[in-house]
């Protein structure tokens, strides 16, 4: 016979409940794990550990004020410091993504396991509410979690991410430079392009993404922390937000400010909604990276052809030897899923009511997806695409020498006109531009090699 679960019975301010005799958490949590049932997901692990740094930060600017004995205070930052070594950090904190809009539920989650560890460790109650949550309320603890959260993913996942993504991308136009491609507009033909050249848009895209997030770190970084329940600071000292700030900067390295105006930051979430923005805007470039090079990589024999990817895993369970691009397409739908939690986000951020907004869970399990998502396809990308396929040349080579959108170069010399009817008849019979402008222009064929060598079409003329 299985044994049956051994329960505790714990106390709040709507009475008795029942709890897991050896769960951390305690009576509001578990009213979140019985009201909640809807997607057995919970808040990643870099936003629950985000809250518990803050939780430890908060301690300490409170002892640092006064408003918490130094007991009370070292109690509950060993506690902290207790859960961020504790590899299973997440089976403390079961509430779902999906409960209530402030994110009481998983603020309350912290207090109450954070009491039970540090009550442990003083030997005498420290309690969720009048000593972990001293100074603070969920209004501001969760909005500031999803900026430290957020801040602390960018800096330590995504900038790395990207930067990998980016000297991959130049290392690789260093290498493969010197090949000469058909440009191609509305997946026409074009001019002439290099590879270097087609690379170097790519890397300059990473970089626009790079330098745009970059800068709005300051705004990240600014804290709603000190506003407690509507933005007035009640039950905080007047010093709380600047103190706590400087306590949580010491802790992770990264510099955080208090806001200059904390109703902004509870009653909205517009950081959220530009932060995710800049997100999506990255995840619209790697879309474009992706898809060119699934273009290029088509075929072998029906497709551009123009470069082999490596092959990496067997493409079809019916047809023997086909190989697929995976991993451009892992990457395109990882951008696809990033602009779709910006939707989400943009919808959240509307959610502003009055002096809350009321989507914050939300908010903050899909930005801190997007930056998961792209932080994690990016070395992907880079690695076992990118800087690992090939060009063949002589598929570049046999497009490229007959194509008439060459003539384009002969329009200075000839005029607009002619050199659209030498165009259609190159088209027309199948033969290379430069026979069909010897025949039709008074140009010698010397001449008319220097004008149309591809080479020299991708630079601008004198």
């Amino acid at each position: 016979m299985s044994k049956k679960p051994s329960f505790r019975t714990q106390r709040d301010s709507m009475g008795e409940i029942k709890v897991p005799q050896d769960a951390l958490y305690g009576a509001q949590t578990q009213r979140a794990i019985n009201n909640f049932p809807i997607s057995s997901q919970t808040l990643p692990l870099a936003f629950i550990t985000a809250l518990v740094k803050i939780k430890g930060a908060a301690a300490k600017a409170n002892n640092q004020l006064g408003a918490l004995q130094p007991e009370y205070a070292n109690a509950i930052i060993g506690a902290c410091e207790q859960l961020l070594s504790d590899n299973n950090l997440l089976a403390h904190f079961p509430v779902d993504i999906f409960q209530t809009g402030s994110g009481t539920s998983t603020n309350m989650n912290a207090n109450e396991v954070i009491a039970t560890l540090a009550t442990q460790h003083l030997g005498q109650v420290v309690a969720p509410n009048d000593h972990v949550n001293c100074s603070q309320s969920s209004n501001d603890v969760i909005p500031t979690t999803i900026h430290v959260s957020a801040a602390l993913e960018l800096h330590n996942q995504l900038f790395p991410a990207l930067q990998h993504l980016i000297d991959a991308i130049d290392t690789k136009a260093d290498s493969v430079g010197q090949y000469c491609k058909t440009g191609r507009t509305h997946l026409m033909d074009a001019m002439p392009v290099t590879m270097a050249q087609v690379l170097s848009g790519w890397s300059a895209q990473m970089v626009q993404n790079r330098n745009n997030l970059a800068d709005f770190r300051t705004t990240l970084q600014t804290l709603a922390q000190g506003g407690t329940a509507v933005g007035t600071g009640i039950n905080a000292h007047i010093d709380f937000g600047k103190c706590f700030a400087q306590q949580l900067s010491a802790d992770t390295g990264l510099t955080f400010v208090p806001a200059d105006n904390y109703f902004a930051l509870i009653g909205s979430q517009d950081t959220a909604v530009a932060i995710s923005g800049l997100l999506k805007t990255t995840a619209v470039s790697l879309m474009k990276i992706a898809n060119d090079l699934r273009w290029m990589n088509s075929g072998p024999l029906a497709g551009l052809g123009e470069i082999s990817l490596e092959a990496l895993q067997p493409g079809s369970s019916i047809m023997p030897g086909k190989v697929n691009p995976v991993i451009p397409e892992a990457a395109a739908m990882v951008a696809a899923q990033v602009i779709g939690n910006d939707a989400a986000i943009t919808i959240g951020g509307q959610s502003g009511n009055f002096e809350l907004n009321v989507m914050l869970p939300m908010i903050a399990d899909n930005l801190l997806s997007s930056i998961n998502l792209l932080s994690n396809v990016m070395p992907l990308l880079a690695d076992q695409a990118i800087s690992t396929f090939t060009v063949n040349q002589a598929k570049l080579d046999s497009s490229l020498y007959r194509n008439p959108i060459l003539v384009t170069a002969l329009n200075p010399v000839i005029g607009y006109m002619k050199a659209a009817e030498i165009a259609k008849q190159a088209y027309r019979e199948g033969r290379p531009i430069i026979e069909v402008a010897l025949e039709n222009t008074e140009l010698s064929e010397d001449k008319l090699r220097q004008l149309l060598d591809p080479s020299s079409l991708t630079k601008p003329q004198a």
